[in-house]
Order: C-alpha cells, then sequence, then structure tokens
C-alpha cells in the first residue's frame, strides 16, 4: 500500500475528501516550488501533484503551459522533481504524486524513473498520455513496487476503454470533469454526477475529480460526489501573478489553500 491509499482510506474513515493541488514544479524556481507545497501541506492540502514541465504538453491550457514554458526556461529538468520532493520530504509526510508525460518517462527509463522517484519521497504518478494497452511495463513495474498509477477517464471515454482503466488504476481513478484542457471553470458540468455514479459502479476504488475546478463551491459539490479535488490552473494563476514578491505569494497560496479546504472541513 502506499502512502496515497493510506492518505484516502483515512480520509473515507473520516467521511472527509480529499483535496489535492497542482503546482508546476520549478515555477517560479525549485526554493519557490518547495516552500509551496510545505505552505499547502500545512494549510490543508491532503496530496500534492508536481507537475513536470514538458514541451509539447496537449492536454493542458495556456495557463500550465505557460508555467511549464517559464520553468523549462530557467533550466528545468526531470531530476529536478526529484530534488523537490527530497526536500520536501524532510519536512512533511504529505503523498506526494508527479503528473508526468509518457514520453519523459519513456526517456529517462521505466524503472529508473519509478525508483528513483520512490527513492525521492514521491508515492505516484499521474500519466495523462499514458494507455492501457500501451503502457503495460510502467504499469507492471509500478505496481510491483506498490508505486501509484492513477490512469484518467473522460467523459467521453469509451465504457470497454473505461472498464480497463479503472481497472489499472491504482491509488485512485482521475475522473476528467469536461471535455477540453485544463483550466478554471465557471461551473462543473452537470453531467458529473452521472459520470462519477457509472465509476462507482465499476469499482471501489477512490475516485477524484479535475479539470476547471478553482472555487470553493466546485469543491463543495465535488464533496457529495467523489474522494478527492484536484485543483490545478487557479493555483498555478495564482503562483504566477506573486512570483516577484516570494512572501506574499506564499501568502496567497496558504489564504488560497484555506478557503478552498474550507467546504471539506
Amino acid at each position: 500500500m502506499s502512502r496515497i491509499d493510506d492518505t484516502l482510506r483515512a480520509l473515507k474513515s473520516k467521511g472527509r475528501t480529499a483535496f489535492i493541488p497542482y503546482v508546476t514544479a520549478g515555477d517560479p524556481d525549485i526554493d519557490a516550488t518547495v516552500d509551496i507545497v510545505l505552505a499547502l501541506a500545512e494549510n490543508g492540502a491532503d496530496l500534492v501533484e508536481l507537475g513536470v514541465p514538458y514541451s509539447d504538453s496537449l492536454a493542458d491550457g495556456p495557463t500550465i503551459q505557460d508555467a511549464f514554458t517559464r520553468a523549462l526556461a530557467s533550466g528545468f529538468r526531470l531530476a529536478d522533481t526529484f530534488e523537490i520532493a527530497r526536500r520536501v520530504r524532510e519536512r512533511s509526510d504529505v503523498s506526494l504524486l508527479a503528473m508526468i508525460s509518457y514520453s519523459l518517462v519513456y526517456r529517462y527509463g521505466v524503472e529508473r524513473f519509478v525508483t528513483e522517484a520512490q527513492a525521492a519521497g514521491i508515492d505516484g504518478a499521474i500519466v495523462p498520455d499514458l494507455t492501457v494497452t500501451d503502457g503495460t511495463e510502467f504499469l507492471d513495474f509500478a505496481s510491483s513496487r506498490d508505486f501509484a498509477t492513477a490512469l484518467l477517464v473522460a467523459p467521453t471515454t469509451e465504457t470497454d476503454r473505461e472498464r480497463a482503466i479503472v481497472e489499472r488504476s491504482t491509488g485512485f481513478v482521475y475522473c476528467i470533469s469536461l471535455v477540453g484542457i485544463t483550466g478554471a471553470r465557471d461551473a462543473l458540468p452537470e453531467a458529473l454526477t452521472h459520470h462519477i455514479a457509472r465509476l462507482r459502479e465499476m469499482t471501489e476504488k477512490p475516485i477524484c475529480v479535475g479539470f476547471g475546478i478553482s472555487r470553493p463551491e466546485h469543491v463543495a459539490h465535488v464533496a457529495t460526489l467523489a474522494d478527492g479535488a484536484i485543483v490545478g490552473s487557479a493555483l498555478v494563476k495564482r503562483i504566477a501573478a506573486g512570483a516577484a514578491d516570494r512572501a506574499g505569494m506564499l501568502e496567497d497560496v496558504r489564504v488560497f489553500t484555506k478557503e478552498m479546504t474550507a467546504p471539506l472541513r
């Protein structure tokens, strides 16, 4: 069992939904990312996603793409993600996931990636472009190491493929709330309720919802349906806006986290 399993199981026993913020590793820099993750963990985050910058991201909207561009321009590399995790782990037990393109994992080496990620204190990964048919090597090795692999299901995923994704997911199933790219939205789609209900018929694994969640009322709605609420672009945008004032940015992260987790308390 991974730290992610333990975290979600403990929250479920308390009747609580997890708050899972996403940050781009290396934006605005490595030191800042460590401080941001610690601020999130200290103010209500249950798991934290570390987005690994990638030059050819297809599922991400402009906010996260811009963050990737800034991090890569500063020289950020995959190994720096492990450095961030090691430094966070010295001060926090918060569950950590890498959100990473399989292209990066493949080039780095599947066994090498999982081994080094775990050694650094990362508990699992979300690999948006990994398929159950082509990702057997990664999924099998990760499973053998209790390295959680949360796979994504979209509203448009066909039922047979959806069942296969749910079967191979470990840690949790990542339910995409809407069709399209990442980014803050005014409201979540009405069809989300039916989508999660369909997934519940397939599995007892935790289901966490991402894409478009940007307000406390969104978190409150997701909490009535799922086991976790994932927030990305809304937080990344705040970090970018406050990059020039490190102390002010960190305080904004603390306030934002408390506001977003208020419906879960």
